[in-house]
């Protein structure tokens, strides 16, 4: 019985490794998809009030009547005024 457990365990490590192999084998096709549905959820958010409007209520609805509610919708505002997402990687992407 404890012969099998350990096969099970080396099976499984076996798996989580094959796993982050592929991960890292195929890095940018994930950060480009991400960025190519990135840009469409923000043209989309930005060209349709119906949906901006729906996402708001998911989003920021909870929030409503505390001092958070302000500042989450204000993370929807479109326009060269606001922008929801800097081209700057964040610090913990960055290298030193």
């Amino acid at each position: 019985m404890r012969g099998s457990f350990v096969l099970c365990l080396a099976g499984a490590a076996l798996l989580a490794l094959a796993g982050t192999a592929w991960a890292q084998s195929h890095p940018s096709e994930s950060a480009e998809q991400n960025v190519k549905e990135s840009r469409q959820y923000e043209q989309l958010l930005c060209s349709n009030p119906a949906f901006r409007a729906r996402r708001i209520a998911q989003e920021c609805g909870p929030l409503q009547g505390s001092e958070f509610y302000n500042s989450c919708v204000a993370t929807f505002q479109c326009g060269a005024s606001h922008r929801r997402g800097s081209q700057k990687a964040p610090p913990s992407e960055t290298i030193r």
